[in-house]
């Protein structure tokens, strides 16, 4: 049997053409390992955290009382159909100016995920959560100090009740540097003061409920009970319950955007693939024609010319897989535990992640580079071998202005030449300029929100108070109605300044994106701190960020729900209120107490200069100051920055890969004419200025002409981005000086392709000219 002679071309065109074909497997591969090591890391992540639920056997919710319960209450309690459980815990504050909430060692529920070190056993060792001590820099080992008493860091763990680090569930962001949480032996926990303990319970249902409707129903009860044997501080079921849900609300958030990017780049580079194949084409046209002539039919070309491209795909999806399984895989699950307090995962076998990444890439390029060769082979083999590879039989010339010296003409015909290259550079340029910009772009906005939030804030401190759950019991009203009482007795300050509002929650309309709450105000109508018109009973402001978020302007009206019920609530906006801290609403303090039958004097919180510091520490819920207003700042860029790191490298080196292989495919299309000018005494500098220049040009004018349309393109898309991924709003800056570097990352990157260029321009040898028979 004879041998296809054929074959043994294949390893010379791929030796032929390494660095064409290095960087588009270093692209592809560092694309794919990229997505996939994401896909299979969030997927391997989320199944875990879904699991953790039975496998540390996580809480349905938890509430807090003033006192101890006794037995007998225990008892009442249980009768609705769940089981009591201690979660007792001390906040300590640590010298390093953080907050630990202290928990004995758990046994039965809410159980401890042990990450390194050991689990506490004698009274001078605490566990502490991992991510705290990533974002304070302790270890195992390592003294942590409250005062006269520290401990001994013998472990770190995660709580699968505390994945993500919220100090308190009405906080719009948690705070893992500020805040974290440990368990200490049972020795070790009957050293604190029991003044300074906080009694918490965690309940687990004995028959767990089917849905979240059936849950919520259950949770209303459990409270209803509580409610009767004991004065209840706070209560938290589980589907309430921020440092359990938000982790996993948010995680797979980024599915669709990390996908989208995928394609992206394989379109952009299945367009490559379609323009190198073609210049491959044009300088083998004398080979093809040969073959043809010799009887190889157009179809046995074809497999030969898709052979080199798709043994490339084959080889970069294998090693993107590998990578994204081992070495990305690990740095993507780092980003999640660098956001959140996970625990311990298995890695997952994916098949999503093989199908998007692999099977779909493989499968287009090799459709893209079959179609483009039948194109391209569809000429006579007489037509290859005189190099004529043109379809129609008169080319068009566009004419030139003879006034133009001849260098221009020149450099002209070569941009105009290779019209279709500079369209998929143009396309390529501005991707990877957006992606850029995104990753310098974003670091930036956070730091300016941070910076201008104490300029930005409703008052210097707003105290938000939290009513007892005992005041808000419907089916035992007249208890509640004192307990309201109470608590609106306790909770006056005599603090100079200081001015009352009210508040609600609602949630937006599910839709397109997903629910968000909307905090809406009641202020006083000659309020000192919200400068309004609120002297009309209808009017609603709405602040700078709702505006800004959803599109909101004067005139229109909004709809809002309560979280779980179905009860909606429209408000006609009839201003705007300058503050971008929060999606907010605000009304006149009667008009909000009436809409909500919260009774004519209801109030819970203050807006004050100064903290306020005599209303008892069980009636404040939060404290929003500026530490507190710049939580979710600080928290995301300490998630966000290396991902970000991550955007900006992979940006360059697309621009980088982009250029280089439309440089080179223009230098090898034009081999022939620059040996022709070389015979002709053209130096190698000249003949840069003949070919290279005209793509300098081009590259430098597309990069300075897409930094305004990435502006424009970036308004939206970081918008999107605040819709979809995250609460509340952080408006968009463009720092002074972002589009002068963005221009000088590419530029840089271009200096190198043309400096690769111009050597590439000194060894081609004069000889080429002598084998063209035209």
């Amino acid at each position: 049997m004879v041998k296809n002679p054929l074959r043994k071309r294949i390893f010379r065109e791929l030796r032929g053409e390494a660095g064409k074909y290095i960087v588009i497997f270093l692209l592809l591969a560092m694309t794919i390992s990229l997505v996939s090591g994401f896909l299979v890391a969030d997927g391997s992540m989320i199944t875990a955290y879904n699991e953790s639920f039975e496998k540390y056997n996580v809480e349905y919710g938890n509430f807090r009382v003033e006192k101890k319960l006794n037995k007998a209450q225990v008892k009442y309690i249980s009768q609705v159909g769940i089981t009591l459980y201690d979660n007792f815990y001390v906040e300590v504050p640590m010298d390093n100016g953080t907050t630990v909430r202290v928990f004995q060692n758990r046994q039965q529920v809410n159980l401890p995920c042990l990450m390194s070190g050991s689990l506490p056993e004698s009274a001078d060792e605490i566990a502490i959560d991992r991510m705290y001590a990533d974002n304070n820099r302790l270890a195992v080992g390592d003294r942590l100090t409250s005062g006269e008493r520290s401990w001994i860091i013998s472990g770190l763990i995660a709580l699968p009740d505390y994945s993500a680090l919220f100090q308190d569930n009405n906080d719009t962001m948690f705070d893992s540097i500020q805040f974290g949480v440990a368990i200490v032996s049972q020795e070790g926990f009957a050293a604190f003061d029991k003044d300074t303990l906080f009694y918490c319970y965690s309940w687990l249902y004995d028959t767990p409920p089917a849905d979240e409707t059936q849950e919520k129903d259950m949770a209303e009860d459990v409270m209803t009970t509580v409610n009767q044997e004991a004065s209840l501080e706070s209560f938290i079921p589980r589907y309430l319950n921020q440092a359990i849900r938000f982790t996993g609300d948010d995680m797979g958030g980024d599915k669709a955007m990390i996908i989208m990017f995928l394609y992206i780049v394989i379109a952009i580079m299945a367009f490559v693939f379609s323009v190198t194949i073609g210049a491959t084409i044009t300088k083998e046209a004398n080979v093809i024609g040969t073959l043809l002539a010799s009887g190889y039919t157009k179809n046995e070309l074809i497999r030969h010319y898709m052979t080199a491209p798709i043994l490339v795909c084959l080889v970069s999806a294998l090693i993107g897989n590998i990578l994204g399984y081992t070495v990305m895989k690990n740095v993507c699950a780092a980003m999640y535990y660098g956001s959140y307090s996970l625990t311990t995962y298995v890695t997952i076998w994916n098949g999503e992640a093989f199908l998007l990444t692999t099977v779909v890439p493989v499968l287009m390029m090799t459709v893209i580079t079959w179609w483009t060769l039948r194109k391209k082979l569809s000429l006579s083999p007489l037509k290859f071998l005189r190099r004529d590879l043109r379809k129609n039989s008169r080319a068009r010339v566009f004419p030139l202005p003879k006034a133009l010296p001849f260098l221009a003409r020149f450099q002209l015909r070569v941009i105009f030449q290779n019209l279709g290259s500079y369209a998929i550079l143009f396309v390529g340029i501005l991707f990877a300029n957006l992606l850029l910009m995104f990753g310098l772009l974003f670091p930036s906005a956070l730091q300016h929100y941070q910076d201008t939030m104490p300029d930005n804030m409703l008052s210097k401190y707003t105290t938000m108070l939290s009513v007892p759950a005992n005041a808000v019991n419907e089916k035992r009203k007249l208890q509640s109605l004192i307990h309201m009482l109470e608590f609106q007795n306790d909770a006056q300050t005599e603090q100079p300044g200081a001015e009352k509002f009210s508040a609600y929650s609602l949630k937006t309309l599910p839709g397109k994106y997903k629910s968000e709450t909307v905090t809406l105000y009641g202020v006083e109508p000659d309020s000192a701190y919200i400068h309004g018109d609120f002297s009309g009973k209808d009017t609603v402001l709405v602040s700078t960020a709702y505006r800004e978020k959803f599109g909101v302007q004067v005139g229109d009206t909004v709809t809002l729900k309560e979280e779980y019920e179905d009860t909606t609530y429209s408000f006609t906006v009839t201003g705007e209120y300058d503050y971008a801290g929060a999606v907010a609403l605000f009304l006149p303090r009667q008009t909000l107490n009436e809409t909500f039958d919260l009774g004519k004097s209801y109030f819970c919180g203050y807006f004050s200069q100064e903290p306020i510091e005599d209303i008892d520490e069980k009636y404040i819920g939060n404290v929003l100051d500026v530490t507190a207003m710049t939580k979710v700042s600080r928290q995301l860029m300490r998630s966000m920055g290396g991902m970000m790191d991550l955007v900006n490298a992979f940006s360059v080196g697309l621009f980088f890969v982009l250029v280089y292989l439309l440089s080179k495919m223009i230098i090898e299309k034009n081999a022939v004419s620059i040996s022709m000018v070389k015979i002709l005494g053209y130096t190698r500098l000249e003949i840069f200025l003949l070919y290279v220049l005209p793509t300098t040009l081009v590259t430098v004018g597309f990069i300075l002409l897409s930094l305004p349309i990435e502006g424009k393109i970036m308004d939206v898309l970081f918008r999107e981005v605040m819709l979809t991924s995250m609460s509340g709003w952080i408006p968009m800056y463009i720092e002074p000086g972002l589009y002068e570097k963005m221009a000088a990352y590419g530029f840089a990157a271009y200096a190198v392709v043309a400096a690769i260029e111009l050597g590439r321009i000194g060894k081609i040898p004069e000889s080429e000219a002598l084998k063209c028979v035209e």
